[in-house]
């Protein structure tokens, strides 16, 4: 089966003109480059918020679970069920779908912004894979629904409680429709550079679940918490659904400044302002056709035709190139081999879990709760690390789009060494202050004081494949970037898979939950050095000898922080104290020893960090540019007049006849 035909990006492809054709444009592209970086900047950090404030509800939600179930067979059986909800948010929203439909989304803007085609390529690309992805869906969920009692055999054999986890699984199914509509929204909204509702979607997911915890939890149990995975799906798509349609219905863009103006007979004006801008990605407004992470239709209408192109000054410049670029390629018809490409390596991905719990499934009651627990806080790191991958992702498909390989492969470096040294800080963070984290977090009610013990245990073992987790993430976009099918992540995947396995089955024995972590660990990071070795041809080619030297770098600087931070937090922890104390001195250590550091070796993603918070806590008026308002009110300050004189009648003027 494949889709009507979508203009798909050709290997053969050479860059578009570029801005430094025409005369005087360097300081425009200077300019807008430096804009696109600071609109880029604050999409990530509106992301990372958005995360952030969803995976703090993730942690609540975590903490219901323990409270209410505990650590024991209940909970194990629900975590197996939630193998459904783990796999589906992977292949439907984070990586698999998302791989695919962002460049296919970028190629039909940036055909839209041609004008080269009739009607709106956005809605008929829309049209023409929407109903069928839904109703692939739809036969998915309902084929999970049906296979729940061999698909919970399979995932693990041993477990006490089979018909809960069965019932668990079936509820939790109906999260393979509502979770591929919400990355089909997600995926749309970020080729449109919107940002805001894509984010806020686990704020709603993770709320809907704690909230039927509470609700139904002393009636139905465990089963309580699968019924708020099937309630959280939905308002996950509830919450995009508003700002997708306001993408499709105004195919054009609302417009760019509207104005409004009030004269009052009183003597003073009244002049009220409004700027919006295109969202987070737009480019500057420069009077030439730069090659910016968002083009304008200019650029895009002067490549590939004969027609004159204007200078700076009004004035008729050389015409550019007539060179093709992707978008201008004749279309072909999008075979299923692109999504079967991103669906299994995202599959093969989250398989680790798969691997995992399979292993923990024969070791006494509550360890997969453990290895679930950890994973869970241990990750947090690396899902903001990814944030500003996220964000440039798009920019990255539009620049391959636009045949500009050299802006997607500055991209691509730079977001590699900013994601690596935000995620070696979180690891060791993670690594210093694991008993106090595990234990500020989820040492009440039915978890104990040994289940603390374990859970952090396994969750500094995992942080070890953190920088390995954010590597695959990172490099993954970049060879999915160009809308075709691209096997080698998936070879390379697959081969992390089987190294995990090996070594998880050789672990588990003499290092139970710990052998496992080790052994997702040592998998990820074989992945990671095999997709950095085959950057080249296959993907952007980034250079490896700096994407390596930008990963060593901050490796030394975590160590010492963290041996540094883990000082710290046991010199203040004894059982009186709350564990907020030592993990907040202990994190303080980490982020003081990381930060004097970095610099001293020389970390590239030290600066660039550091500059785009700068950028992104200037004041508000600055800060968005899409929300500005400007008020100018004039008011006459009366004459005096000499005795006995009468005031003259004021004159009506042009505008306040027309007013009328």
């Amino acid at each position: 089966m494949t889709t009507p035909p979508v203009h798909a990006p050709d290997e053969a492809a050479v860059p578009a003109a570029r801005s430094a054709d025409v005369p005087g444009a360097d300081a425009g592209a200077d300019a807008g480059e430096r804009s696109s970086r600071g609109l880029l900047a604050r999409a990530a950090l509106l992301t990372a918020v958005l995360s952030v404030a969803g995976s703090v509800l993730g942690l609540a939600r975590d903490q219901a679970l323990a409270r209410l179930f505990g650590a024991g067979r209940e909970t194990d059986a629900f975590l197996v069920a939630w193998t459904v909800p783990e796999f589906a948010a992977t292949l439907l929203i984070e990586d698999g779908l998302a791989f695919a439909l962002v460049p296919m989304f970028s190629l039909a803007l940036a055909r839209r912004a041609q004008g080269t085609v009739p009607g709106d390529p956005v809605r008929a690309l829309v049209a023409a894979t929407l109903p069928r992805l839904t109703l692939a869906f739809a036969a998915a969920g309902a084929l999970v629904v049906a296979a729940a009692p061999v698909l919970v055999r399979a995932l693990a054999p041993g477990l006490p409680d089979h018909a809960l986890a069965v019932d668990c699984t079936r509820l939790t199914a109906t999260c393979v429709v509502s979770f591929g509509l919400a990355g089909y929204c997600s995926a749309a909204l970020r080729a449109h550079r919107r940002f805001l509702a894509p984010a806020a979607i686990y704020c709603a997911y993770n709320t809907g679940i704690i909230t039927a915890m509470f609700v139904l939890g002393g009636r139905w149990g465990v089963r309580a918490a699968a019924v708020g995975v099937a309630v959280g799906g939905l308002l996950m798509v509830a919450a995009q659904l508003p700002s997708l349609a306001g993408q499709l219905r105004h195919p054009n863009g609302r417009p760019d400044r509207r104005r409004l103006r009030f004269r009052f007979p009183v003597g003073f004006r009244f002049r009220f302002g409004f700027r919006r801008d295109e969202g987070a990605g737009a480019a500057p407004r420069t009077s030439t056709a730069t090659a910016t992470d968002a083009p304008t239709p200019a650029a895009g209408a002067t490549a590939g035709t004969n027609a004159p192109h204007r200078g700076t000054a009004g004035q008729e410049a050389p015409a550019p190139r007539t060179t093709p670029r992707a978008a201008d390629t004749p279309a072909r018809p999008l075979a299923l081999a692109l999504l079967g490409t991103v669906l299994l390596f995202a599959l093969c991905r989250q398989s680790q879990v798969l691997i995992e719990r399979f292993l923990a499934s024969g070791l006494p009651s509550g360890a997969i709760s453990h290895l679930n627990y950890a994973q869970k806080v241990a990750q947090i790191p690396m899902t903001l690390s990814l944030m500003l991958c996220t964000v440039t992702f798009p920019v990255v498909a539009r620049a391959v789009a636009d045949g500009d390989t050299e802006r997607a492969r500055a991209r691509v470096e730079r977001d590699v060494a900013l994601a690596a040294g935000l995620v070696l800080l979180g690891t060791a963070t993670v690594v210093a202050c694991a008993p106090q984290m595990v234990q500020l977090l989820f040492q009440r009610g039915a978890f104990t004081a040994a289940d603390t013990a374990a859970t952090a245990g396994v969750m500094r073992v995992y942080a070890l494949g953190l920088l390995g987790q954010t590597v695959v993430g990172a490099l993954a976009r970049c060879y999915f970037s160009a809308g075709r099918a691209n096997w080698y992540p998936l070879g390379a995947m697959a081969v992390g898979i089987a190294a995990t396995a090996g070594a998880g089955a050789w672990a588990v024995g003499p290092w139970g939950v710990s052998g496992i972590a080790a052994a997702n660990a040592a998998g990820i990071t074989v992945t990671a050095a095999l997709l950095v070795a085959g950057t080249g041809p296959r993907s952007v080619p980034v250079r490896v000898r700096r994407v390596l030297g930008d990963l060593a770098r901050p490796v030394p600087v975590a160590v010492a922080a963290a041996v540094a931070g883990a000082l710290v937090a046991d010199r203040l922890a004894a059982p009186g104290v709350s564990p907020a104390v030592p993990l907040a001195a202990g994190a303080a250590a980490v982020v003081g020893v990381f930060a004097v550091l970095a610099p001293v070796l020389g970390v590239r993603g030290a600066v660039p960090a550091v500059e785009s918070v700068r950028r992104s806590l200037r004041p508000v008026t600055r800060r968005l540019p899409h929300g500005r308002i400007s008020l100018r009110i004039r008011f006459p300050l009366p004459r005096r007049l000499p005795p006995g004189a009468r005031p003259r009648r004021p004159r009506k003027s042009r505008g306040s006849r027309r007013s009328r």
